[in-house]
């Protein structure tokens, strides 16, 4: 496998998604990605090198610049043109966040002339809605912690984004509460820059090996009975 010069494989980790990602109070990254991406190197015999993006849009950005050896994405067929997927790993849900007082009950509802939402540019769900909407218009921010914290401040008429962050902000903030149902379903996957095939190869075919032993979602589970 070809690795960086110094024998470290480079990992891009992705703090907007904090499923599957965060900042540790030591501030180095901690989370699900983090842990498989240890285990990755581990395997292939090299020390991993973390290197944090606030948004996926900016991993997806620099696939061609030599910047990171692997990362951890939501597949898009849009992506699928710079990047090759493993198998998906988890599966999260996309949905939104709204006002508890507003009349939405359903994301069936959210495709409405002049409904503004908050996303995270370049995230899955961005580029999820990007295809589907034919009325509604997309805010796109920074980050999708920052569409988050926009709608709380009053921006757009709703946040959408992964269930569990917008459950987190319904939580600590009263006035707010998630929609029950979702927009999507958003495979996670490995990936590599599309013309890292061996690369590509080696990686699929340990977390093949991984999910068919259950320590990925050893993984998985114990980080997410801890969020």
């Amino acid at each position: 496998m070809s690795v960086t010069a110094d024998s470290e494989i480079r990992f891009a980790i992705n703090l907007g998604n904090a499923v599957l990602a965060k900042t540790l109070p030591d501030g180095a990254p901690g989370g699900i990605t983090v842990e498989i991406a240890c285990k990755i190197a581990a395997a292939l015999g090299t020390q991993p090198r973390f290197v944090t993006y606030p948004a996926a849009g900016k991993v997806v950005d620099d696939a061609q610049n030599s910047r990171w050896d692997i990362a951890f994405l939501a597949v898009d067929p849009k992506r699928e043109e710079l990047l090759r997927f493993t198998q998906p790993y988890i599966q999260i849900q996309g949905t939104v966040l709204v006002k508890a007082e507003s009349s939405w009950r359903s994301v069936d509802q959210m495709d409405r002339p002049g409904v503004v939402i908050n996303v995270g540019k370049g995230a899955a769900y961005d580029l999820h809605l990007t295809r589907q909407l034919q009325h509604a218009t997309l805010n796109r921010l920074d980050s999708s912690q920052a569409a988050i914290d926009a709608f709380l401040k009053g921006e757009g008429d709703m946040a959408a984004g992964i269930r569990q962050p917008l459950e987190r902000a319904a939580r600590e903030q009263t006035g707010f509460r998630v929609l029950p149902d979702n927009f999507g379903a958003i495979n996670q996957a490995i990936c590599v820059p599309g013309q890292h095939a061996s690369r590509y190869e080696k990686i699929a075919a340990l977390l093949t090996q991984w999910q068919a032993d259950g320590s990925i979602q050893h993984i998985i589970d114990r980080h997410l009975a801890d969020a």
